[in-house]
């Protein structure tokens, strides 16, 4: 694969050897040389760049996740650690991981001498420029980790030239302008640890890997769901000789090497008593299926046709079969418990239980054939598998799919057209966080310049004609599909200039995303205005399918291989 080559790993030769002078001197100077950033123009150049759109979009729009970071800075700057995950002063409670309540009050320290009411518990929803201008450039200055890494992925690339687009492709992603530097979060900072991680098992550093993993976890705990995937790969093939025997020096130094982290992540709380308290901030279970934006799923599907059920059923007069009060539960978008009407609900164990299901597939084919290709493409299904039937996902943990997935990009023209439909659904089912005039030309402009330069490059260097008749069709309809999305945009932008009443007449003030906000105590609205939900809906399931398909194709692509 032109941006997997593995150096030669001493561990592989087995365990208890004493290295020689000459390979720990190799071994030192490959960590020394992290130290050395000599940039070429054009990395120089796509830093710059970059960084000048993420400063011009400092005025932007931001959501509550915003006041969410502010309240956290507050938290951890003005109370004490043993307070941390019991303070309710705001609605917008602590529920991230150690690590990054850690990381919150590091950043704290700055925003307090920038300005003292940034800091302050009580000053809620403060949106002074100074606070504004400090955490947008906070995101910019804690992304450089995934510029750093990625440079890192050119260098040791067998194809330097085919992996600088790949990690230029990366780092210039839509789904992280987005996600980080409009709707606000710090999502390149988390996914440059989880390359980094990745980084490590494609250069033979293994043990490395799983440190660097088990820092993440304790970043933020929706990582949780590649856990699975660095065990099985972490213990076949280091903690295993290739004969199948246990190696065990590295499988305690592995183990003693997790537990630190997770003792210096927990450790404070579980001498104050507080691992209950804890858990529950992390794992607030009492949500619904569906986000308040259906996230482009499997439950999506299912969710849509519960709708089309439900009309049909009305129709046919078989009222008597239709569960009341999932009538409105699932075209609301509320943030509690979605009820179908027609199909019978979806309890959380069943999600748990169809995600591990289909995780231990391809677990398997890991466990049989533990190579860096292999980790890496079972670590994508995995993510995948948790996005595509977890338990209230979000629209945001795409990301979690299309990271790892872009470092498959090239492996052949199959892998190539699975990464192009699942970039675009996933990008587009991004764009509905963004519904002010200001971010919707932003949006489509950039995706638009950054499909042109990945893909054109990414496509000439593993084109295939397809061949047989059922791989034409499969060439049209996927074609076919990916251009239903620019008349898709045009239906989402014209269709509420078309509807009687605007859809902010409807939202309360506390709702951000349109279409899915609750109505009024209010008499049913007429015509298209019933509609208010159609433009998000389609968006969905129209991703959907298009994220379904690409599980599909990449499922089938590993098993067989």
């Amino acid at each position: 694969m032109a941006n997997s080559r593995i150096p030669e790993d001493p561990e592989e030769k087995g365990s208890g050897v004493k290295k020689s002078t000459g390979e720990a001197s190799s071994k030192a100077s490959s960590y020394s040389a992290w130290l050395k950033w000599d940039l070429t123009s054009s990395e120089w150049d796509i830093l710059i760049l970059s960084t000048c759109v993420k400063l011009l979009l400092f005025p932007s729009y931001r959501s509550t996740d915003f006041e969410v970071h502010r309240n956290w800075l507050a938290i951890t700057h003005s109370l004490p650690v043993s307070q941390w995950y019991y303070d309710t002063t705001s609605e917008w409670t602590l529920d991230y991981p150690p690590f990054f309540a850690y990381f919150e009050k590091l950043l704290s320290i700055p925003a307090a001498l920038i300005d003292s009411r940034i800091v302050d518990i009580n000053n809620l929803n403060y949106d002074a420029w100074s606070v504004i201008a400090y955490q947008r450039t906070t995101v910019i200055l804690t992304e450089l980790v995934l510029g750093a890494v990625l440079v890192k992925f050119i260098r040791g690339s067998a194809e330097p030239s085919i992996q600088r687009v790949i990690s230029a492709s990366l780092f210039l992603h839509p789904g992280f302008l987005i996600v980080d530097h409009i709707h606000f979060q710090y999502n390149g900072f988390m996914y440059g640890i989880l390359l980094w991680s990745i980084l490590m098992a494609r250069d033979g550093k293994k043990l490395a890997s799983g440190v660097l993993f088990a820092v993440l976890l304790n970043f933020k705990h929706i990582y949780m769901y590649l856990a699975p995937p660095y065990f099985i790969y972490l213990l076949r093939a280091f903690c295993m000789s290739p004969s199948g025997e246990v190696l065990p020096v590295r499988f305690i130094s592995l183990a003693n090497a997790v537990i630190a982290v997770f003792v210096l992540s927990l450790g404070p709380f579980i001498l104050m008593g507080q691992l209950p308290q804890l858990a529950s901030r992390l794992f607030p279970f009492k949500r619904g299926l569906n986000h308040a934006y259906w996230a482009p799923n499997a439950w999506a599907l299912v969710t849509a046709a519960d709708r089309v059920l439900l009309r049909y059923v009305k129709r046919a007069g078989f009222d008597y079969s239709v569960n009341t009060s999932g009538v409105a539960s699932t075209s609301r978008g509320l943030v509690g418990d979605t009820v179908f009407a027609v199909i019978p609900n979806v309890q959380p164990s069943f999600t748990f239980i169809i995600t591990i299901a289909f995780q231990a597939i391809f677990l398997i084919k890991l466990w049989r054939t533990p190579t860096y290709k292999s980790f890496l493409t079972s670590l994508t299904l995995c993510g995948y598998v948790s996005f595509m039937f977890g338990w209230h996902v979000h629209e945001k943990a795409v990301l979690l799919v299309l990271v790892p997935l872009t470092l498959l990009a090239v492996e052949s023209h199959a892998y190539f057209r699975t990464f192009m439909v699942a970039s675009c659904a996933g990008i587009f089912s991004l764009f509905p966080l963004l519904f002010t005039p200001a971010e919707t030309f932003v949006k489509i402009l950039y995706s638009l310049i950054w499909a042109y330069f990945v893909f054109r490059p990414l496509n000439r260097r593993v084109y295939w004609f397809p061949t047989t008749v059922p791989l034409v069709m499969i060439d049209f309809a996927e074609k076919a599909y990916l251009a239903g999305f620019p008349l898709l945009q045009l239906f989402v932008t014209l269709f509420p200039i078309l509807t009687k009443h605007s859809n902010t007449a409807h939202a309360s003030p506390a709702c951000e995303i349109p279409f899915v906000c609750p109505e009024p105590e209010t008499p049913a609205s007429s015509g298209l205005s019933e509609l208010e939900f159609l433009p998000l809906m389609l968006t969905s399931v129209y991703c959907a399918v298009g994220l379904v398909w690409a599980f599909l194709r990449l499922s089938y692509l590993y098993l067989r291989e």
